[in-house]
């Protein structure tokens, strides 16, 4: 039998597209901070309720070398007694990883660089934070999945309003 060439759906003479290629060639962590407010002022009294708050922030930048970028996740995590307020631990953790890709179109390596990279780190940041948890006394904080789009959707909205406000300055002080 003789194949149909267009069968696949694709016209006969359309150009493939590129195939995305992305190599993780290192991961390290940049900076460290780990604040243990439990073994400075000694343990809390009363009833102890931890309430933990995570703050992620994003940063890539390109590198010298040819399709090579570093991308930085930072976490800062910070648990504090429900109760009195008082601090239990404060972390602070900036973890990067350098990162070869190829393929992607240039209006989508900024969201590839913040949704993909660290999407791909973040196993080994959460894993830092418990054992570093477990290693100082507390119970280990294993941090929940992080919605990197949700994320940079974020960001891109926080941006765009603060672009708007800018602007809304810039009229009425030229007014």
């Amino acid at each position: 039998m003789a194949e149909d060439n267009q069968s696949n759906g694709a016209a006969p003479n359309s150009q493939p597209q590129q195939q995305v290629k992305m190599q993780i060639l290192a991961q390290y962590i940049r900076d460290l901070s780990f604040e243990n407010a439990v073994a400075q002022k000694g343990a809390p009294t009363g009833d102890v309720q931890p309430e933990i708050t995570v703050q992620v922030s994003l940063d890539a930048r390109k590198r010298n070398n040819d399709n090579q970028y570093e991308v930085i996740s930072k976490y800062r995590v910070k648990s504090t007694n429900k109760g009195d307020g008082q601090t239990l631990f404060l972390i602070e953790l900036d973890y990067g990883g350098v990162f070869h890709i190829e393929g992607v179109p240039e209006d989508q390596l900024h969201p590839f660089l913040m949704i993909e990279c660290p999407r791909m780190m973040f196993p080994f940041s959460r894993r830092i934070v418990s054992d570093l948890t477990r290693d100082s006394g507390f119970p280990p904080f294993n941090m929940d999945p992080i919605d990197f789009v949700q994320l940079y959707r974020q960001e891109l909205a926080r941006r765009a309003q603060q672009q708007a406000e800018s602007s809304a300055k810039e009229q009425q002080s030229s007014s």
